[in-house]
C-alpha cells in the first residue's frame, strides 16, 4: 500500500489542492491520498472566523465521490497544535507495512528546519515537495526529499479569501459544492 499524506489548513480547500493530490496520486503511483485538515498549525496563523467544522465540511464536499482521496480527522481529533511528526507516526502505526509519502508544497521548503523532529519525518517517509509558482525551491534537506512538478495553477486560499471579501468571483477556484457552501453560510466575508 502506498499512501500519500496531504495536510494543511484548507482555509478553504481549492482546486490547486485537489490538482496537487491528483498529480501525486498519479505520478507516485499512490493507492490513495489522505487529506488531513490541521486543528492548529504550528507555522501559520489560522483564520479564527471560520470554524474547524466548516473547514472540514468544505474538504468533505470538495472530495466527495473521488475514490482516490480520503479524509482523516486525526489532527482535528487531537485538539492541539498539529505537528506533522505526530501525524506521520500515527499513520505508520495504523497502516503497518505501508509506504508513506508526506506531500507538501514548495512554500514549506525553506521552513523545514523549523519543523518539530524534521529528521524523523524525513527518515520515516518519502518526503515529497511539489513545486508551487512564486516560491523559492531551496532546502537544506535537498538530498533527502523528492521533488515533483505540477501544472502551473496560480491560486491560493489567501487570494480566495481576499476575493470573497471583495465580492469578486470565486467559482473556478473551488469545487461547485464548496462555492455554494461558502455562499450559503456567508463564510469569509
Amino acid at each position: 500500500m502506498r499512501i500519500g499524506l496531504l495536510g494543511g489548513t484548507f482555509d478553504p480547500i481549492h482546486i490547486g489542492h485537489i490538482l496537487l493530490a491528483q498529480e501525486c496520486w498519479h505520478g507516485l503511483g499512490l493507492d490513495k491520498v489522505v487529506f488531513i485538515p490541521a486543528f492548529i498549525p504550528p507555522h501559520k496563523k489560522i483564520n479564527e472566523d471560520i470554524s474547524v467544522a466548516d473547514r472540514l465540511n468544505l474538504v468533505r464536499i470538495s472530495l466527495e465521490g473521488d475514490k482516490r482521496f480520503e479524509i482523516s480527522t486525526y489532527e482535528i481529533d487531537a485538539q492541539g497544535t498539529s505537528y506533522s511528526v505526530d501525524t506521520v507516526e500515527h499513520f505508520i502505526k495504523t497502516n503497518r507495512g505501508a509506504d508513506i509519502f508526506f506531500i507538501t508544497g514548495s512554500d514549506s521548503s525553506v521552513t523545514l528546519g523549523d519543523w518539530k523532529r524534521i529528521d524523523d519525518i524525513l527518515a520515516l517517509t518519502t518526503f515529497v515537495i511539489v513545486s508551487r509558482p512564486g516560491w523559492k525551491d531551496e532546502s537544506p534537506y535537498e538530498e533527502r526529499i523528492m521533488r515533483m512538478k505540477m501544472p502551473h495553477v496560480d491560486i491560493s486560499s489567501t487570494e480566495i479569501r481576499r476575493r470573497i471579501k471583495a465580492k469578486e468571483p470565486i467559482d473556478h477556484f473551488l469545487m461547485p459544492a464548496a462555492v455554494e457552501y461558502i455562499r450559503n453560510k456567508g463564510l469569509y466575508l
